[in-house]
């Protein structure tokens, strides 16, 4: 889940997240024990605090070791290199509108090789039918789906 972006974080905009994500309407954190943090000092204590009275525990990872959180590592990287380095953004709404569509298809209709190069989420496809191509931010990002 992304809560927002800014050109400049700080610890203001990292309590605003922990707020946003806090009072989600789908309880993006209802089933979360742990969540998972690097020693930004924008993770500050009023951010654990918000964290902690949700029920979720910060764990604060060690210096300098980005493989115990490999998977947030590998989304930045996708991100960046099939999304973000691939386009010029005219202000924030832009870069959000972009970030929003990345997500969405990187959930839902990208394939992963960590689950046998399948989608996260199991759609119940036709087998037969012409297949359809489906765009998202100007082709930059394409699906392919048969066609009911």
């Amino acid at each position: 889940h992304i809560v927002g972006s800014t050109p400049n974080p700080d610890h203001v905009f990292a309590k605003q997240a922990a707020l946003d994500l806090a009072h989600f309407d789908d309880s993006f954190l209802a089933d979360a024990t742990h969540l998972i943090l690097d020693r930004d000092t924008k993770f500050t204590n009023d951010f654990k605090s918000i964290m902690a009275e949700c029920g979720v525990e910060p764990v604060v990872l060690p210096a300098r070791s980005p493989n115990l959180n490999a998977f947030a590592e590998r989304f930045v990287r996708s991100i960046k290199s099939e999304c973000l380095s691939k386009m010029i953004f005219f202000g924030q709404a832009s870069l959000d509108r972009a970030i929003r569509q990345f997500v969405e298809h990187y959930h839902a209709e990208r394939n992963h090789q960590g689950v046998g190069n399948k989608l996260i989420t199991e759609a119940t496809m036709p087998v037969e039918g012409e297949v359809v191509r489906d765009e998202r931010l100007g082709g930059l990002l394409s699906f392919y789906r048969r066609a009911a």
